[in-house]
């Protein structure tokens, strides 16, 4: 992320390094020496300015970090431990950082919007993905919640994403092996419908999580359902009220699921300044609703929540077919898709 005032360009010295492929993966395929010691070349780093604004670069021999007050070379970053501070020709001082898995999930290239990551850690927590867990995901976007999950799951687990657009699935694909150094030893990635692949790659009761941030995941309960073993828990993120609805009520007429469960998550950062302590003025408010169920013991009905319905509702008339506009879909253009599939190192044969 960069500031609007002070854009920094990665200019290259006389002789151009060359083009950066994603690390080799050390310790291990999930790269976890990717994340210790010091800065080596093909790290990325997040730079930290004295006004607090973020400056991600992809550390490169006889590479430069530009700004319009000052400079500095990569080789000043190369070799030195995590944590330091480099001096530019201008005399301006950056802490050096490897990203935090939430600030690469916020500056990464993206085509689909990305789930932020107070709700992929409440996504984590609530359905209590564990490691070595058997999860389904579906609708991959561009792959944010895909890398908390697999940090969830570990080597050991298994994470199956499905998403159904192919462009979206290669995005993905390219942010999680940047991120991780290289192939995930945990993750399948299929492209398609969820109610068609999930039959071939999951047997009837074998699944223990499964993961839905779709527009329309009521369409896909009995799939789901299928998929579970009895106590699995089935977590969706949707972005409105009327998506809320529909999928608590279809979970409830599907009778396979105990009652689903709904909340939000909103996170407000404090200012701290001695004395001066207070709420800062922004805030990262609604993103989306997370709606919850236990799979149920098969033949086993569910006990019958009383409640007291308030008069209207429920809708007197069954409702009609809800179009992708009527759920707030916003579609993303073909060019700015094939910009990112380049960014990725995913570009279209």
């Amino acid at each position: 992320m960069t500031s609007e005032t002070d854009t920094p360009t990665e200019t290259p010295s006389e002789t151009p390094p060359a083009p950066l492929a994603a690390p080799e993966p050390r310790g291990g395929a999930t790269g976890a020496e990717l994340r210790r010691g010091p800065f080596r070349v093909g790290d990325k780093v997040q730079l930290t300015d004295p006004r607090g604004r973020l400056h991600t670069i992809r550390l490169a021999p006889g590479a430069t970090f530009h700004t319009h007050k000052g400079y500095f070379t990569h080789d000043d970053l190369i070799g030195k431990p995590e944590g330091s501070v480099v001096t530019n020709t201008a005399g301006i001082e950056y802490l050096a950082l490897r990203p935090l898995l939430s600030d690469y999930v916020l500056s990464m290239p993206r085509g689909a919007a990305v789930v932020y990551p107070k709700d992929a850690g409440q996504i984590v927590t609530m359905a209590d993905i564990f490691p070595g867990a058997r999860v389904v995901e579906a609708g991959v976007g561009s792959g944010a919640l895909t890398m908390s999950l697999l940090r969830a799951v570990g080597d050991a687990g298994e994470l199956h994403s499905i998403e159904r657009r192919e462009d979206f699935a290669a995005i993905a694909r390219g942010n999680v092996e940047m991120f991780f150094g290289g192939p995930h030893p945990a993750w399948q990635l299929s492209v398609g419908d969820l109610a068609d692949v999930l039959p071939t790659v999951a047997e009837p009761g074998s699944v223990d999580r499964v993961v839905l941030d779709m527009l329309a995941p009521w369409e896909n309960v009995d799939a789901v359902a299928t998929a579970l073993a009895p106590g699995g828990v089935l977590i969706c993120y949707v972005a409105t009220t009327t998506q809320l609805s529909r999928t608590a009520e279809d979970l409830r007429l599907d009778g396979r699921f105990a009652e689903p469960q709904a909340f939000e998550t909103m996170v407000r950062g404090w200012h701290l300044e001695g004395l001066a302590v207070r709420p800062e003025h922004r805030m990262i408010g609604h993103t989306g609703f997370l709606i919850t169920a236990r799979r149920m013991a098969d033949g086993v009905e569910a006990p019958e929540r009383r409640r007291r319905p308030a008069k209207g509702a429920y809708p007197t008339t069954p409702d009609a077919e809800w179009s992708p506009e009527d759920l707030g879909e916003r579609a993303v253009s073909d060019k700015k898709l094939r910009r990112v599939r380049r960014d990725v190192g995913q570009a279209p044969e």
